[in-house]
């Protein structure tokens, strides 16, 4: 009985861990599938790659990435980690500006 009392702390902290742990990878996995069904022609993202394209067309599974002008892939849409927001867009005008202009 002894032994058991001692334990008991044990598989208390286990279990909390183990809760939280599954918590927050429920929580990843709702912003994740948030994230793809928010998805919409036109928006720029970032892959899971680290590439940045322009959404040009999507699919159930499928996102057609635009890389550069003309040049168009086919991704799953797992691949696709984030959105860059319309602020990073203007950041990145002003550091090509700044480094066309050196």
């Amino acid at each position: 009985m002894n032994q058991m009392v001692a334990f008991l702390p044990l598989l208390i902290v286990m279990g909390a861990f183990m809760f939280f742990a599954s918590r927050r990878q429920r929580r990843a996995m709702q912003a994740t599938i948030d994230l793809h069904e928010s998805l919409q022609i036109g928006d720029r993202v970032h892959t899971t790659s680290g590439m940045e394209a322009t959404i040009t067309g999507i699919t159930d599974d499928n996102v057609e990435l635009e890389i550069s002008p003309g040049v168009v892939t086919t991704w799953m849409k797992l691949a696709i980690r984030d959105k860059i927001e319309a602020d990073d867009f203007t950041a990145e005008a002003v550091i090509e500006q700044a480094a066309e202009g050196a």
